[in-house]
């Protein structure tokens, strides 16, 4: 419950903001340019350092990070909420994003070692996948609700209460765990170059709609560059940040392949439907909220049941389920103009939605061995938040280019392009210390977590 409410705070963060920004803008005095900035620097500061947040969970202690991203994320939302200006808001979303970064991997791990690989584990991750569906929906009803209600700066100081609670009760809950890798030095080479990798091409990927064909190309070969350095260092350090023997798994291989492509989808039809139900339909943020909440209950509905079916049928079966009804649902909101249509479609999107991110979750911590299960994290939220990103750009291009309906049909494609790579990818079930994982070890140390 403790780590599934921290969860559920970097979510909410990540979507609330939606609905809020348009009093900030006015309250601030802020430009379309600068408030977009508030939703990129959040982005950059969590893709960015994901894959290096994750692997010092597992050297550094899983408890230690965990804690170091509450603090961080409760300076950073009093800092956003009292801001005097559009730089230290830009600043404190920041903050925001590291401090999410932070948190998620660790908060997974610790989930993941808490319960070994089968049913409990499957049924744990079908919760988490459940929070995740409530964070990604009901943050846009939440986000206009506060700031009506509010005002918007309760958008960031609703975090300072919850977080100070996490605070006070996680050293009674959980105990400090870390891999067998402990007292490894740490490949400092490493995260020097992967980080501006990542942050480089997130920053490109997000530019896209707005920049020039050269600025873009530029990002890239930065980002390619830095990617290359940061293969020749890994393959040189004797402790690397990424070892190579934990990209072996073909079921942690499929399911991140999966879940960039289900954050593409998601997050592509949300930017979409956003812009065309308040600016198109003429929907009020409340309005809008309440339309989406709908996918809330589809979502919650779709995680508990798809953790059911993946002991039962596997992961691929799950995971290609939930793909396809996000490519139905994508479908179904083209020729839809009027709430009803709508709230059809965005009921089977909820439900795709939590099969797709359990499934794909489960294959992507499947077989892999607690000195990894931060970096499995890791990788796991940077393949979504990869693709969040990737949706957003390539749908918001396609909307302003063809209008929303296009960029509807831009979702479906990418839940297409996700059920083949589902298919063809993903074992049909992912079972320890066979060929297609890596070896399993259980942390009965974690299992204290359980209860948190």
């Amino acid at each position: 419950m403790l780590l599934g409410t921290a969860f559920l705070m970097t979510i909410l963060d990540g979507t609330s903001l939606l609905t809020a920004l348009p009093s900030i803008g006015r309250d601030l005095h802020l430009g379309g340019p600068v408030l977009q900035w508030t939703v990129t620097a959040y982005a950059l500061a969590f893709s960015g350092p994901l894959l290096l947040c994750g692997r010092a969970t597992d050297l550094l202690g899983r408890r230690r990070m965990f804690l170091t991203g509450m603090v961080l994320r409760v300076v950073a939302s009093l800092l956003c909420g009292l801001t005097p200006s559009a730089g230290i808001l830009v600043a404190g979303r920041a903050l925001q994003g590291l401090s999410a970064a932070i948190i998620a991997p660790a908060a997974l791990s610790m989930v993941t070692n808490a319960f070994p690989e089968g049913p409990e584990r499957n049924r744990a991750l079908g919760i988490w996948g459940g929070i995740g569906g409530v964070g990604a929906t009901a943050g846009l009803l939440l986000g206009g609700l506060i700031t009506e209600t509010f005002g918007w700066p309760w958008v960031f100081w609703i975090n300072v209460p919850v977080g100070l609670a996490v605070l006070a009760l996680a050293p009674a809950v959980l105990v400090e765990s870390r891999g067998p890798a402990r007292g490894r030095p740490f490949d400092l080479a490493g995260a020097a170059t992967v980080t501006p990798a990542m942050t480089l091409l997130v920053l490109a990927i997000i530019g896209l709609p707005a920049a020039s064909p050269a600025r873009t190309a530029g990002l890239l070969a930065g980002a390619a560059g830095f990617a290359a350095l940061f293969a020749l260092v890994e393959r040189r350090s004797a402790a690397p940040l990424l070892p190579l023997g934990a990209l072996r798994s073909r079921s942690l291989t499929g399911g991140n392949v999966v879940m960039l492509l289900a954050g593409m989808t998601v997050d592509g039809m949300l930017v979409t439907l956003t812009a065309y139900g308040q600016r198109v339909l003429g929907w009020s943020p409340i309005r809008f909220g309440l339309m989406a909440a709908v996918m809330t209950v589809t979502s919650v509905a779709g995680a508990l049941v798809s953790q059911r079916r993946v002991t039962r049928t596997g992961v691929r079966r799950v995971a290609v389920t939930g793909t396809a009804l996000l490519a139905c649902a994508s479908a179904l909101l083209v020729p839809a103009g009027s709430p009803l249509p709508i709230a059809a479609a965005l009921l089977v999107f909820g439900a795709g939605m939590g099969a797709a991110a359990v499934g794909a979750q489960i294959a992507a911590l499947s077989g892999v061995a607690v000195e990894h299960s931060g970096l499995a994290a890791g990788l796991a939220d940077t393949s979504f938040a990869v693709g969040t990103a990737l949706g957003v750009a390539v749908c918001g291009s396609v909307a302003v280019a063809g209008g929303p309906r296009a960029a509807f049909v831009a979702a479906g494609v990418f839940a297409c392009a996700g059920t083949a790579a589902a298919l063809t990818l993903l074992p049909l079930r992912a079972q320890p210390g066979s060929g297609n994982s890596v070896t399993v070890r259980h942390d009965p140390e974690d299992a204290a977590t359980r209860r948190a």
